[in-house]
Formats: structure tokens, C-alpha cells, sequence
């Protein structure tokens, strides 16, 4: 019954669509050669920037480094994607997902061709559009109470602050390859959006963020 509910919604099809992408990555690479593949569907700057695969600004959105990555992305947004879409409707998540996601792929790309840095590294992972739903969540229900790695517990605004923080320091301290310029575009959307909302709804906003407070 909770599954029938959750693909009633966009957020139970974004994930749909991310596992069996994921799927059918893992078999394409699998059997053809990895480079071509991964220059099809993961975000690259230097192709970006030759004007070459620019439909990979939404295949990287689908697609997932590892089972690991994609289990963390996806219980991520069963979870935040879920409430913020009851939250300000099916259309307005969408916006919100998929210009965080775009936004994210952008900052990553213009970053590298600023500093020279990161040119020729994959990038892949819906985290750009989640993390701008948690910006979202952050401005209109700032108090909500939530659980940062699943077991830390936080009220949203410290822990989108918190979730950057820490993973800004595990990429730079044990060099692991994170996308964290992504992550911060992504969550820049989300805080945007979020405040329009404030501005043009005070009252509906406001109540939102006590009744979430609680």
C-alpha cells in the first residue's frame, strides 16, 4: 500500500526512473566499452565547455556513481521529496528538483572552467536537486525536526548547513571524490525558492513554519 502511494507520486517515479537507470548503467558499462558510455550520460566540464553533450545536464541527474550513492540519494528523497511535494504541490516540486538539479550540474561546470580544476571529472547524482529541496525546507520550515546521515538529530536549517559542512570536510580531509560545488547550487535554488515563497505567500508561509516548529 505504501508503495502504490509513493508512485502515486512524481517523487516515487523520479525514483523509479533513477534505479532502473541505474540498472541499465551498470549493464551498458558492463558491456561496452565505459568511457564512451560514461561520456553519454555523466556531466563532464571539458565537454561541457567544447559545447559537446549538453543533454548530460539531466542524464547526470538519473545517474549514480555506485549502489551505495544511490541508496543514500534515493531513501534521501523517499523521504524530502515526499514532504515537499504535499507540501507546495506537484508542480512547484518539479520546479524546484529540476531547476536545483540543473543549477547544481551549472555551478559545477562554470567552477571548473573558472580554476581549471576538476575539467575532465565525472559527475553524476540527483544530491544537486535534493539538497535544493532541503534549502527549500530550510527557509519554510526551518524548526522541522530531521535526522542528518539518518541518526543525527537537528532542526532543518542547521542540518542542510551541517550535511554541507561535513561533506565538504570528508571530500577535502580523505579525498573523497564528492560534489560539493553541485550540493551548494543545488542548495542555493532551494533557499531562492524558498524565500519567493516567503515573500509572495507571508501568511501561508509563516503559518507552515509553526505549525512545523512544533
Amino acid at each position: 500500500m505504501y508503495n502504490k502511494k509513493l508512485l502515486d507520486s512524481y517523487t516515487g517515479w523520479i525514483i523509479l526512473i533513477n534505479v532502473v537507470a541505474f540498472i541499465i548503467f551498470l549493464i551498458l558499462l558492463n558491456s561496452f566499452d565505459q568511457t564512451v558510455i560514461l561520456n553519454l550520460v555523466a556531466l563532464k566540464p571539458d565537454s561541457i565547455i567544447a559545447g559537446q553533450s549538453l543533454w548530460t545536464f539531466i542524464t547526470s541527474m538519473f545517474m549514480h556513481a555506485g549502489l551505495w550513492h544511490l541508496a543514500a540519494n534515493m531513501i534521501s528523497l523517499m523521504f524530502i521529496g515526499s514532504f515537499v511535494e504535499r507540501l507546495i504541490g506537484k508542480r512547484r516540486f518539479l520546479i524546484v528538483y529540476f531547476s536545483a538539479g540543473l543549477f547544481a550540474g551549472v555551478l559545477f561546470v562554470l567552477l571548473a572552467a573558472l580554476t581549471g580544476i576538476d575539467l575532465n571529472v565525472y559527475a553524476v547524482g540527483a544530491s544537486g536537486a535534493i539538497f535544493g529541496l532541503g534549502g527549500l525546507l530550510a527557509v519554510l520550515t526551518p524548526r522541522l525536526p530531521v535526522l542528518v546521515f539518518f541518526v543525527i538529530p537537528m532542526p532543518m536549517w542547521l542540518a542542510m548547513i551541517a550535511l554541507l559542512g561535513i561533506l565538504w570536510i570528508i571530500s577535502l580531509g580523505l579525498g573523497v571524490p564528492i560534489g560539493n560545488v553541485a550540493h551548494l547550487g543545488g542548495l542555493l535554488i532551494g533557499l531562492a525558492y524558498g524565500f519567493y515563497l516567503k515573500i509572495k505567500y507571508p501568511r501561508k508561509t509563516k503559518m507552515i513554519a509553526k505549525y512545523f516548529s512544533r
